[in-house]
């Protein structure tokens, strides 16, 4: 029995160390392909891969921490193991007990002054990343957004350009030569919310009655998507959005488009009149009708968004036709009413939105 205790530790101590090894090696493995995968549409977006002035402050900080950590982590595991291997139990040692040391100033010290500096360094380091964040003036010539969160979806209103649209942001690209960047003002209409876009900037929460702001300088075209990261309800992981990283001359086409009023087409004069004497106008906006709510997205150019539900459907006749009939079908739990319309008023006023654009 004595002679079998020694080695049913030395086991234990070796299946320790390689659980500790092998949890190292995932951690690290899953770091790598974070920073070395490539977003695409239908991708996880990476913090690590940024492409706004923000987005790679928080990559900077983020990798001095992790190898701050990381650094600590192989200090301290190099002298655990150290420990386990220099006084592991041996038979000889049984009867004995080891060398007691006590009152050790310069560990003492170690331990305290050590940690302290390490903390003083990360703090102030964060501090400064948060300052030039939080604090950046606005040039002139940026773009003005204010992003309302709703249960469950984005409303973005560009007050100086009159345009009103949701869930899909439109920004022009910043230009290090020509600096466009977009600033926007966070707002709530209900409960706490949370606008992030791991590849542009960090979280900022949105709540209400207490405006929050936020920017962004995209240095590259391209789509690049976000979501909301506070629990919110129901439907809190479909309430997604999209960012349009679009170029000068694209962004110049989109809000000219977007300024346009609605599309009057009078062959689907009947789908217009199902929209004006329904509940659809309660919630809905559509420039040139009767329409004026606020409760929901506004329809004025719906069809030249690419998703519906805020993400949660490719946005096509055959999804916005099931979209008003049954809304749970796609997003169970949303605050959007099933119409309850007859097949020909509901094929009607499809037609109707399709035009809007």
């Amino acid at each position: 029995m004595e002679e079998t205790m020694p080695k049913a530790n030395w086991r234990a101590a070796v299946s320790r160390a390689v659980g500790i090894l092998v949890f190292l090696t995932g951690a690290l493995l899953a770091a790598s392909l974070c920073i070395a995968s490539t977003p695409t549409d239908h991708s996880v977006p990476s913090i690590f891969d940024a492409h706004s002035t923000p987005a790679e402050s928080i990559r900077h900080l983020s990798h001095f921490v992790l190898g701050v950590t990381a650094l600590i982590f192989l200090v301290v595991f190099s002298l655990l193991s150290y420990a386990l291997v220099k006084f592991r139990s041996r038979r000889a040692d049984a009867e004995r007990e080891p060398a007691q040391v006590y009152g050790s100033t310069q560990i003492e010290l170690a331990w305290t002054v050590i940690p302290i500096l390490i903390v003083a360094v990360l703090f102030a380091t964060t501090a400064r990343m948060i300052h030039a964040i939080q604090d950046a003036p606005e040039p002139k010539g940026a773009v003005e957004v204010t992003a309302i969160g709703h249960q469950f979806w984005w409303e973005f209103r560009y007050p100086t350009l009159g345009i009103v649209t949701a869930n899909e942001l439109h920004v022009p690209v910043s230009d290090p030569s020509h600096p466009t960047p977009t600033f926007l003002k966070l707002l709530s209409a209900d409960t706490d919310h949370s606008f992030w876009v791991p590849q542009l900037a960090g979280k900022t929460d949105l709540i209400p009655n207490h405006p929050n702001e936020t920017w962004l300088d995209p240095h590259e075209t391209g789509l690049f998507l976000g979501q909301c990261a506070q629990y919110c309800g129901t439907q809190h992981a479909k309430m997604l959005l999209r960012v349009c990283v679009d170029s000068p001359e694209d962004f110049r086409t989109w809000v000219h488009e977007q300024q346009q009023p609605a599309n009057q087409d009078e062959k689907e004069a009947a789908g217009r009149h199902v929209f004006e004497s329904t509940a659809c106008l309660n919630c809905h906006a559509i420039n040139g009708t009767n329409g004026t709510g606020r409760f929901g997205p506004d329809l004025t150019h719906l069809m030249s968004r690419r998703t519906l539900a805020a993400g949660a459907a490719e946005n096509t006749p055959e999804n916005l036709r099931l979209w008003i009939q049954n809304p749970d079908a796609i997003k169970t739990g949303s605050l959007m009413p099933a119409m309850k319309l007859s097949d020909t008023d509901l094929d009607a006023l499809v037609r109707y939105l399709e035009t809007l654009r």
